[in-house]
């Protein structure tokens, strides 16, 4: 900022306002010295700084428990295992000893021990003179069993061992394998998991009335990257790409489809997104209406001279969002569904819901520098909680009365001028995200907040941590895939160890119906 022409001059007040911005300006640079040391060490390999305590806005809205009578005992153990033996231990009694039964003392164990089979195939020369051999046993693939095979795959997505330390675990218990073994173990021959976990995304947005996502780093191929999470209550599911703009998000959510479509939906979108008038009639009347991928449509745009228009907003960017719109539309995804992100501007698409957690942080990181400044920002943030607290209530209550009511209090909030200029700018903000913040009016259902997500993606960072990246296509595939199941299976109260053994064959195992039915008829009973 330019200095003022003589600070003789200035009143108190002045002076006291010119202070207050120069500490807001030097608190920025503060921020963005210490970012800029946090990569530098980050690059260096030491250690990142602390980060801040949440809020625990969410938390401490919660209503008090009510005070009742204490819960049932657990029942005994026993009850509820499986008795696979019993044996029984003798004593050395005195003479003159009576037998007085004996008592039971239940131990669980687990057994860890290498099982190799010599399968002979019998093999039979028929009449015709072609030779018969008989077939191996289901679930038998390759020269590992499938209990061998769901062990790893256990450790490694659900246990997040790494491959070093799996190949010296399995080998420690007497199985003769490599790394490169195990590494094929992982990632060759897993279509039929990486298909299901596409069909769990495109189950749950055909059927779910909400979604929440959120993203976070990834590294792909010694590249930063990203990896989306898309999920609620009944399922999760992580890609990771290389980029996280808005036409990267949409891409996403075809789940798995490839096409590109113009329809009502998609010049709808174009509408919105204020593309030219001219353009849309190009699109819009041209006889090709679908594309079978991204190769096609790009010709598609170069030939109707699309590609050569230098206008803003940009065209070709626009208009493949709405292609890929289109195709979302048209493939029966996201009917009536609720987006509800943390405000990053490539989640903002169709129904559009807000996490008022990652709103209330922003008034909470706040800097203040003067007693009426904290006592402005305390204020405020028991504002937002105790309307977030009704809000919360509101939901197990909807009513017309209620949402008049809340919306009047929003405006009162957001719209306050509290003389702390940067806590006024900030409700500016937030007031102008009035429709998103307040979807919960119109959608009682949705969540307040994306914690979801962010517990689903902890997964997703626990894994970048201990094994770093991935060096392949399909061993990207799979950690994203497994992860995702894994996420799944204990939202549906299902064992990922019942999961992985029903799919690999393992005989015994209970059978484990498809996760996409499961998750399409939770959500549509939700």
């Amino acid at each position: 900022m330019s200095p003022p022409v003589d600070l003789d001059r200035l009143s108190h007040a002045e002076l006291k306002s010119l202070v207050i911005k120069l500490l807001e300006q030097v608190t920025e640079l503060q921020r963005a010295n210490a970012a800029l040391r946090d990569e530098i060490a980050r690059l260096k390999g030491g250690p990142g700084r602390p980060t801040i305590k949440p809020s625990g806005m969410e938390k401490a809205t919660e209503p008090p428990k009510p005070v009742g009578p204490q819960s049932p005992k657990r029942g005994p153990t026993k009850t509820k295992l499986t008795i696979n033996e019993e044996k029984t231990v003798k004593v050395a009694a005195p003479p003159g000893s009576r037998f007085k039964g004996s008592t039971s003392f239940i131990v669980q164990d687990l057994i860890l021990r290498p099982h190799v089979v010599d399968f002979r195939c019998e093999r039979w020369l028929t009449p015709d003179g072609t030779l018969l051999t008989a077939p191996l046993p289901d679930g038998i693939e390759g020269h590992f069993g499938p209990e061998l095979r769901r062990f790893i795959l256990a450790l490694y997505h659900q246990g997040q061992v790494t491959v070093p330390r799996l190949v010296e675990m399995v080998q420690a218990l007497g199985i003769f394998i490599s790394k490169r073994q195990v590494v094929r173990l992982l990632n060759e021959g897993q279509e039929r998991f990486l298909n299901e976990a596409n069909d769990v995304l495109r189950a749950g947005l055909s059927s779910a009335s909400w979604i929440t996502v959120d993203d976070t780093g990834a590294r792909h191929k010694a590249k930063n990257g990203f990896c989306t999470q898309i999920g609620n209550a009944h399922f999760t599911w992580f890609g990771t790409t290389a980029s996280k703009n808005r036409a990267n998000f949409l891409a996403l959510l075809r789940a798995g489809y490839d096409d590109y479509i113009i329809n009502d939906q998609a010049i709808a979108y174009m509408r919105q997104r204020s593309l030219a008038g001219p353009v849309i009639t190009r699109l819009a009347e041209h006889p090709d209406q679908q594309f079978i991928d991204h190769t096609a449509w790009t010709a598609h745009l170069k030939k109707l001279g699309i590609t050569d228009l230098k206008v803003s907003p940009n065209p070709v960017e626009i208009a493949t969002e709405g292609a890929l719109w289109g195709s979302i539309k048209a493939h029966g995804l996201l009917p009536n569904t609720v987006i509800v992100s943390d405000d990053a501007g490539q989640f903002n698409v169709g129904e559009h819901g807000l996490c008022w957690v990652h709103a209330e942080r922003l008034v909470h990181q706040l800097d203040a520098f003067t007693d009426e400044n904290r006592k402005a920002q305390c204020h405020i943030r028991d504002l937002i909680w105790r309307f977030y607290r009704d809000l919360k209530a509101y939901r197990l209550a909807p009513s017309k009365k209620r949402k008049a009511s809340l919306t009047a209090r929003f405006d009162r909030i957001f719209t306050r001028q509290t003389g702390f200029v940067t806590l006024d700018r900030l409700l500016k903000r937030l007031h102008a995200n009035k429709a998103e913040l307040l979807k919960v009016l119109e959608r009682p259902e949705i969540p307040l907040h994306t914690n979801g997500s962010e517990n689903d993606i902890r997964a997703h960072v626990t894994k970048r941590k201990v094994s770093g990246g991935t060096r392949s296509d399909i061993g990207r595939d799979c950690r994203d895939g497994f992860l995702g199941l894994a996420k799944t299976c204990k939202k549906l109260g299902i064992a990922f160890w019942d999961y992985l053994g029903s799919r690999l064959g393992v005989p015994g195992q209970p059978d484990v119906p498809g996760l996409a039915d499961i998750v399409k008829h939770r959500c549509a009973s939700a």
